[in-house]
């Protein structure tokens, strides 16, 4: 049997986040409070919308006995585009996620990021030292969010180009953009393609961009951040990523180990672009022994 549990609760900046508790089914309350659980984090559109990692992983795991808490942070849903994700502002979200689970008595607990929400991990680790996260996992987690955008629209000859961008949210959101009460949407054409049909375009507001993509948006670059994290760390990258490029999880590692944490372990997953779970199998039992291998009380399920 499986308990499924539909959650909200608010973070300490009043946010108001959904989650989705997935656990095994025990008569020992004990007994499921011990299991490993992962938080997973998601990508741009939240964990009920999107498809591949976020949807399929939580159930999947847990036929290997590993329990999940799934939360949309105020980046679900576009929050690029509504105004409210800003990047930054995500450590509340982590943080009310881990204060509920600590309450309801989990203690080995893991963090799973995807995509966007790799980098939205690395931050809040570098940020939170916490001795209760037995390690993260970190799957087509960017080196750097700002540089990677900068690229890719110079490849695409974006309309507007990077620059223009970055000089119109300065000029709209003034000297201290975090507490500016003008913001606006704007649309970047050819920001994924060659054409101007909507595949290819790309939506945020000025102050979503500028913490996310801006240049000065040092959080999401995660090159920055990532020696501050001496907790395990899974990198996860398929092999036929579409999004990254080949050397950006190895590169990250190699910072880590760098900077002294002795636990990192980089995984390219095969027959996989930036999703992962096209490969579910591999993907999971990547996931599997490397929970196992941390936690030594750890029995995976038959």
């Amino acid at each position: 049997m499986i308990r499924k549990n539909l959650i909200s609760f608010q973070t300490n900046d009043s946010f108001q986040l959904d989650a989705f508790l997935l656990l095994r089914s025990s008569d020992n309350k004990k007994d499921v409070l011990n299991t490993p659980i992962i938080l997973h984090v998601h990508g741009v559109l939240g964990h009920f919308l999107a498809r591949g990692t976020p949807r399929l992983l939580p159930s999947a795991l847990l036929e290997h006995g590993i329990n999940s808490f799934s939360i949309n942070t105020r980046m679900a849903f576009m929050g690029q585009i509504m105004g409210e994700g800003i990047f930054d502002d995500t450590i509340n979200d982590i943080d009310a996620s881990l204060d509920m689970l600590r309450k309801e008595g989990f203690r080995k607990i893991f963090i799973l990021g995807y995509s966007l929400g790799a980098n939205i991990v690395a931050y809040y680790a570098s940020k939170r030292p916490d001795p209760s996260i037995q390690g993260l996992i970190l799957e087509g987690c960017s080196f750097s969010l700002p540089e990677a955008q900068r690229k890719r629209w110079e490849k695409w000859n974006s309309e507007p180009p990077y620059d223009e961008v970055y000089r119109k949210a300065k000029e709209i959101l003034g000297p201290d953009p975090y507490k500016s009460s003008k913001d606006q949407i704007f649309i970047v054409y050819r920001a994924w393609g060659p054409t101007f049909n909507p595949f290819h375009i790309e939506i945020f507001t000025y102050k979503t961009w500028w913490f996310m993509r801006g240049p000065e948006a040092y959080n999401a670059m995660t090159y920055r951040l990532i020696s501050n994290i001496k907790v395990p760390i899974l990198f996860l990258q398929g092999e036929n990523d579409d999004i990254l490029e080949p050397w950006e999880a190895g590169e990250l590692a190699r910072l880590a180990h760098t900077a002294g944490n002795s636990d990192v372990m980089v995984k390219y997953i095969p027959q996989a672009k930036h999703d992962c779970m096209e490969n579910p199998d591999e993907t999971i039992g990547v996931i599997v022994n490397w929970v196992s291998s941390l936690d030594s009380n750890y029995v995976e399920m038959s």
